[in-house]
């Protein structure tokens, strides 16, 4: 471990805006989308990434290192520790329209990033205790099929018309939205499905990891709206909704376009770099836990994010990835910025 790997402690200021914005009300609620969606961006613009000439990982440490693996653990009491801190703020104080707005939109913001995104990576962990956290992580977003979908499906199926997470070309974000929402939670389904079968199991019953989530989900949502009430529901789903909106932007932009080709015998091709959009800008990187180094992460699931490598041959994208998202909400921009960029669009 290196003084530079010090930065990865700059992915704190996500939860860190959340909480001004708890303690402070007013326009500070704003504090946390401005941040992530107006200053990272435009630094991002300012501030290009530099040339990469070699293969090496984003840190000289080893693969497994307690300060890394740390970093990722501690986003779940934190994580948990806002969203009833969160609760509790929309449920026993009066607010302004505006104030709840911009709270739901942190917390989604908050759920993206460190629930989503820091589960992402813990569910590609081997340990039990990794995917146990990934797990609390996803439930605390609704979000807990991806546990089954994203592994066994999208690394699977991923730059393939069989994938709902893979975005295809001139498909607009709000169009790829609802079918990426609704087909990752059905693929779940099937997958699970499909391993019952396989070990002779009943597909309705307590051995369905997926119905087993649903139910844990379910039991969270009873014991939310017993302590906060409707109220506390409705702001837990607002920030879910929020948190996936994201996420699904982030899905969309990391495949654009980007298909893998059929061989002889009709399979696909094995998932190469130029099957995933990249970015070396800086800030994103790190508020995403090297997420947009995402050829390497497809390469290797396994490999951890801090020594995820920069692939020569991967699609760069203009900017990091939170100025890409702003990007691709707008589908005409998006199209002409991208389209061209698109290696099969030809």
């Amino acid at each position: 471990m290196r003084l530079a790997d010090l930065r990865y402690l700059s992915a704190y200021l996500v939860p860190a805006c959340v909480a001004a914005g708890l303690v402070l009300r007013g326009p500070w609620v704003w504090l946390t989308p401005l941040f992530v969606f107006g200053l990272v961006p435009l630094l991002e613009l300012l501030f290009p990434p530099r040339t990469i000439t070699s293969h090496a990982p984003a840190t000289a440490g080893a693969p497994h290192h307690p300060f890394f693996d740390w970093l990722l653990y501690l986003c779940v009491p934190l994580h948990v520790g806002l969203l009833v801190w969160y609760l509790a703020v929309l449920t026993r104080g009066p607010l302004a329209g505006a104030e709840v707005a911009g709270l739901v939109v942190s917390m989604g913001i908050c759920g993206g990033s460190l629930g989503i995104n820091v589960a992402h990576e813990l569910g590609h962990r081997s340990r039990g205790y990794e995917q146990r956290l990934a797990q609390v992580l996803l439930a605390s977003s609704w979000y807990l099929h991806f546990f089954i979908e994203h592994n066994r499906g999208h690394h699977r199926h991923v730059a393939t018309p069989q994938d709902p997470a893979t975005s295809r070309f001139n498909e607009p974000f709000w169009q790829f939205l609802p079918r990426a929402l609704g087909g990752e939670l059905q693929s779940a389904w099937h997958l699970e499905a499909e391993r019952l079968r396989r070990a002779t199991l009943p597909v309705w019953s307590g051995q369905n990891q997926l119905l087993r989530f649903q139910v844990a989900q379910l039991a969270a949502a009873v014991g939310v709206g017993l302590v906060f009430g409707w109220t506390g529901l409705l702001a837990w789903a607002g920030a879910a909704l929020v948190g996936a909106v994201l996420f699904q932007l982030v899905n969309y932009v990391e495949h654009y376009g980007l298909l893998r080709q059929r061989t002889a015998t009709g399979s696909y091709e094995r998932v190469q770099p130029h099957h995933s959009w990249n970015s070396e800008h800086a800030v994103g990187r790190i508020l995403l836990y090297e997420l947009t180094r995402h050829s390497d992460h497809h390469y290797l699931a396994s490999r951890p994010y801090h020594t995820l490598r920069h692939q020569p041959a991967s699609p760069q994208m203009p900017t990091g990835y939170p100025g890409m998202m702003l990007l691709a909400a707008v589908p005409p921009l998006w199209f002409k910025v991208m389209n061209r960029r698109v290696p099969t669009a030809e």
